[in-house]
């Protein structure tokens, strides 16, 4: 499990071109100064008002929500371990005028670089959480990273979803992948991507893993928070089970028989203790 980082992270890394050109993360939008993500967009209701707060986006990648934050007044940060992922956030932000620091580090390595208790918001966007073995150390460093009384935000793929996968003979939905965190990581290797591109990759190999909702809630709640808000939706911004969901008018895909019976994301909110 040692080089998890180093596997993943040539993977995120050869990635980044292709994300930045692909329509599916709209940056030429971004022209737009009302412009938001379709995540941060998702959530609008349930952010509230972050104007004037110190915010940090964690796994940050190329910077479109931390971007879309920093438009709804919130003075943002951004991490995330790939150099190229970085490099596009910054040159990203700062063309658009916004000023934001973003720095190249692992997650767990947030505190040393971010300083402890500066920030008033912890954001997670979709897809992040997968990539790191402990779910415990992450809390913790959420926990670290936020004032008392701050908040942290987070939509992600549900723990249900990412267990699932579609069948490569019968293309049959099936429960092929732990719903709890395993010390050994799932190890995939599959080509493409998430989004929309021609492009072919090489680095196609990467180690992830689940952490099922009560695994997150408890370690949350060790790290000195307190879960304020959980609301599990039927939707999520990309298309995770091919040939089995169908995309609406806001572009979230959902199971297109009876998508009730799936939760697909969720979003949740925590406060640390005063």
């Amino acid at each position: 499990m040692d080089d998890y980082r180093t596997v993943n992270r040539a993977s995120w890394d050869e990635r980044v071109p292709a994300h930045a050109a692909s329509p599916d993360y709209m940056l030429d939008k971004f022209a737009d100064p009302e412009f938001l993500s379709q995540v941060v967009q998702f959530d609008l209701p349930r952010l509230g008002d972050i104007a004037g707060l110190r915010g940090v986006h964690l796994q940050c990648h190329i910077g479109t929500d931390t971007v879309s934050l920093a438009r709804l007044g919130a003075r943002m940060s951004g991490l995330d371990f790939s150099g190229p992922a970085i490099e596009q956030a910054q040159k990203f932000a700062d063309g658009l005028g916004h000023q934001i620091d973003f720095h190249q580090a692992d997650v767990y390595d947030a505190v040393e670089v971010l300083g402890e208790a500066q920030y008033d918001l912890v954001f997670t966007g979709i897809g992040a959480i997968g990539w790191l073995p402990s779910i415990q150390r992450w809390a913790d460093v959420v926990g670290a990273l936020l004032k008392p009384g701050g908040r942290l935000f987070i939509r992600e793929g549900h723990p249900m979803l990412w267990s699932l996968g579609v069948s490569k003979t019968s293309g049959e939905i099936v429960l092929d992948a732990p719903y709890f965190e395993t010390e050994a990581p799932q190890v995939w290797d599959e080509g493409g991507t998430y989004v929309e591109t021609d492009t072919e990759f090489s680095h196609n190999t990467t180690h992830e893993w689940n952490h099922g909702l009560g695994e997150i809630f408890t370690a949350l709640q060790k790290a000195g928070l307190d879960v304020t808000h959980l609301e599990e939706h039927d939707s999520a911004p990309w298309d995770p089970l091919p040939g089995h969901m169908t995309r609406d008018e806001q572009g979230e895909w959902r199971l297109t028989d009876q998508p009730e019976r799936l939760p697909a994301t969720y979003t949740l909110q925590a406060r640390r203790r005063q």
